[in-house]
């Protein structure tokens, strides 16, 4: 089964996510409040995709 175009976007954007945790996070003096963000930003857009893989089935 093909992705539907709002899911590969949503894959894109979890992944450029991951990379801005990974940055973040490896900074001297990473930014706490910025990596709540970024990790409760990556959190929706993975639930997003859940549901609509859920609604593709």
């Amino acid at each position: 089964m093909q992705d539907s175009p709002r899911l590969a976007a949503l894959k894109e954007r979890h992944d450029m996510l991951e990379g801005r945790i990974f940055d973040e996070d490896h900074r001297p003096r990473p930014d706490s409040d910025a990596l709540t963000r970024l990790k409760l930003e990556k959190l929706r857009v993975k639930e997003e995709m859940e549901r609509l893989r859920a609604a593709m089935t």
